[in-house]
């Protein structure tokens, strides 16, 4: 398979942030915001891979900033790092008050995705390999958050076997 720069993934969206995106505060709900970033980070991952992909996981999403009605919001995402089936994403958000210019980063994010093939099993990636500095800063952090989120999902899958599907708390 080819290796393929990160800048072959870039993908830049603007939103216009209206009134029906916001909560009682005025603001951007956080939720709206992390659906575009995984959005973003699809687009992102199915032009490196080109193939259908599955988000895998999502670290944490800070939200430095609030966004306000009627700003616009920019996400930028780009393939920073791959294995075998999977890519990690970086997401950053910045939003801009538009009657002011003045923008500020609200939020960054690393997101991984999986290829897989039409019966959803994981399938092969090219490498990406970074080129300016700020690529090749994300792509050389990128094993040791691999090894983050890979310790975190044992934790999950320990909160998740230890629950199960019923209401252990839950009286007769």
């Amino acid at each position: 398979m080819e290796k393929k720069p990160c800048i072959d993934s870039l993908v830049v969206k603007n939103s216009h942030v209206l009134p029906t995106d916001t909560n009682n505060h005025g603001t951007l709900f956080g939720g709206q915001l992390m659906a575009y970033i995984d959005d973003v980070a699809a687009i992102a991952a199915t032009r490196h891979a080109r193939a259908t992909v599955v988000t895998a996981s999502t670290d944490s999403v800070d939200f430095l900033y609030p966004v306000n009605a009627g700003d616009a919001i920019c996400l930028e995402a780009f393939v920073t790092w791959t294995r075998n089936t999977s890519m990690e994403v970086f997401v950053k958000a910045v939003k801009e008050e538009l009657l002011t210019g003045k923008r500020a980063v609200c939020a960054t994010a690393f997101i991984t995705m999986v290829a897989v093939d039409d019966t959803n099993t994981p399938q092969e990636v090219p490498t990406v390999y970074p080129e300016t500095d700020e690529e090749h800063w994300l792509h050389s952090g990128a094993a040791a958050r691999a090894q983050h989120r890979k310790e975190r999902r044992g934790v999950s899958k320990e909160f998740a076997n230890r629950f199960g599907t019923d209401f252990p708390w839950k009286r007769d």
